[in-house]
C-alpha cells in the first residue's frame, strides 16, 4: 500500500458484508494507519435480510457502523426498505456504544426524525455532507458530525459551504469518498486520500482560520469518534 503524503490514519469503510469483512483484513494488515468500518449501504439495502447475521458478526472489529443510511436519488433500493436497515444499523450502534456512519441523499428529513428519536445524534457522522444551511442547522441541533469531501471546494459549492460556516470545526471531520468527488484541481481524476489537504482547506478558507488549525481539529474529531490506530491520540 502506498503511503498518502499528509495523512497519519484513515477510516476505511464497508458498503456490504463482503467490502466489510475486506475492510477488516485490510486494516488487520495495516493496523498503525487504518481502521475498518461496517456497514450496508442503502443501494442495497434489499439485500438486507441475507447479508445482516454476517455484518452482526464482523461489527465487534468495526470502529463505527455503517456506511449505511438513505439515498433518495437513485432509490436503487425501496424506500422503506432503507429505513428498515438504517434503523437496524441505529439498534446495533447503540447497542455496541459505537459510531454510526450515515449516507444521507435526498433524504434528510427522514434521517433527522430516525437519528432524533433514537437519541443517537451525538454519535452520528453525516458522511460526505451537502445540506445547505437549514438542514445543518436542524442536525447540529441534534448534536451530530459532519464529515465534509471534496463538494466544499468546487466553484459550484456554495450551498455546501454555506452549510459549513455554521459547522464549529471541532464537529467537522475531513474525507474522500473515494474515488469520487476528488477537489479541485484533480476534479477529474480518481480521488486519492491525501486529497483531503485540499477539503480542509476549502474549509478553512470558509471558518476565517488557518489551514494547520482546520487540520487539527478535524483530525482530532476524528480520534474522538473513531479512536484510530494504536498510538493514536484523540
Amino acid at each position: 500500500m502506498q503511503r498518502a503524503q499528509s495523512v497519519d490514519w484513515m477510516v476505511v469503510p464497508g458498503i456490504d458484508a463482503a467490502s466489510s469483512r475486506a475492510a477488516i483484513e485490510l486494516c488487520a494488515e495495516h493496523s498503525d494507519r487504518l481502521v475498518p468500518t461496517v456497514g450496508l449501504h442503502p443501494h442495497d439495502a434489499e439485500h438486507h435480510d441475507a447479508q445482516w447475521p454476517e455484518l452482526v458478526e464482523l461489527a465487534g472489529a468495526a470502529v463505527a457502523i455503517g456506511e449505511t443510511g438513505l439515498d433518495y436519488y437513485r432509490d436503487l433500493s425501496p424506500r422503506a426498505v432503507q429505513r428498515v436497515n438504517l434503523g437496524r444499523h441505529i439498534e446495533l450502534a447503540a447497542d455496541l456504544g459505537k459510531p454510526l456512519v450515515v449516507h444521507c441523499r435526498d433524504a434528510f428529513a427522514d434521517i433527522h426524525e430516525m437519528v432524533e428519536s433514537s437519541g443517537i445524534g451525538p454519535s452520528t457522522v453525516l458522511h460526505c455532507w451537502t445540506g445547505g444551511p437549514r438542514w445543518t442547522r436542524r442536525f447540529l441541533d441534534l448534536g451530530v458530525t459532519f464529515s465534509f469531501a471534496g463538494p466544499v471546494a468546487f466553484d459550484t459549492g456554495d450551498t455546501v459551504r454555506r452549510g459549513a460556516a455554521l459547522v464549529p470545526p471541532e464537529r467537522a471531520m475531513v474525507e474522500t469518498d473515494t474515488p469520487y468527488l476528488a477537489p479541485p484541481p484533480h476534479r477529474s481524476e480518481d480521488n486519492e486520500p491525501e486529497w483531503v489537504s485540499l477539503v480542509g482547506a476549502a474549509l478553512a478558507r470558509v471558518w476565517s482560520i488557518g489551514e494547520a488549525e482546520a487540520m487539527a481539529a478535524t483530525t482530532k474529531r476524528a480520534g474522538e469518534l473513531f479512536g484510530g490506530p494504536p498510538g493514536v491520540t484523540p
